[in-house]
């Protein structure tokens, strides 16, 4: 049997694709996954907001506490661009797929045996701070203001998950959408995304 699409809204779709080979996936489709993360609160201006700051803060307090990773899925994906060691270091999903610790060649072997990984953003996303972590990108490492696409970051240039070779071969789609998170139309769904099913 084989898959011909996983739709989904987080990583841990990607998860399977890289960790469970069989039955194998054809096309992964990611509408509005956080793939590097997210460090903010839904609905908030990052910081350009003292309360949205402080919010920030004190999630970042416990996010990467054992207890809270163990029992938290959104402390999952939570990626602090000013702690990157602790991110590395006490993230027990996102860190392990984004083969922050190491190199995974079975999650590359097989993340690169799709014919093609479509990453969907929302153009006006207000849920996922920041919104190019939906195509990959994250903040510039050290800071939480500036914002890098995927072929600017370390994962990319490094080729951790074959994304620079996948690139290449066309087989990374990236869409963009008019809208805040998982607002879209049929019409759009079945113009945009149901050619890779076909």
């Amino acid at each position: 049997m084989t898959q011909t699409l996983s739709s989904f809204l987080f990583p841990h779709r990607r998860a399977v694709a890289q960790r469970c080979p069989s039955p194998p996936m054809l096309n992964l489709i990611s509408i509005g996954g956080q793939h590097q993360g997210v460090y903010g609160f839904p609905r908030c201006p990052g910081e350009s907001s003292h309360i949205c700051d402080w919010i920030r803060k004190t999630l970042d307090l416990g996010a990467y506490t054992k207890s809270v990773q163990e029992h938290l899925v959104q402390a999952e994906y939570w990626h602090d661009p000013l702690k990157e060691e602790d991110y590395r270091k006490n993230s027990i999903f996102l860190a392990d797929i984004n083969q922050e610790r190491g190199i995974n060649e079975t999650y590359k072997k097989n993340l690169m045996a799709l014919k093609k990984f479509v990453m969907v953003k929302f153009l006006n996303d207000t849920m996922v701070d920041p919104p190019i972590s939906e195509w990959f990108g994250f903040y510039k490492s050290g800071q939480a203001k500036e914002t890098i696409p995927l072929q600017e970051t370390s994962l990319y240039k490094e080729d951790r998950l074959g994304l620079q070779e996948m690139d290449k071969a066309g087989k990374l789609v990236f869409l963009g959408v008019k809208g805040d998170h998982l607002h879209f139309s049929e019409e759009w769904f079945d113009s945009t995304i149901l050619p890779f099913l076909q």
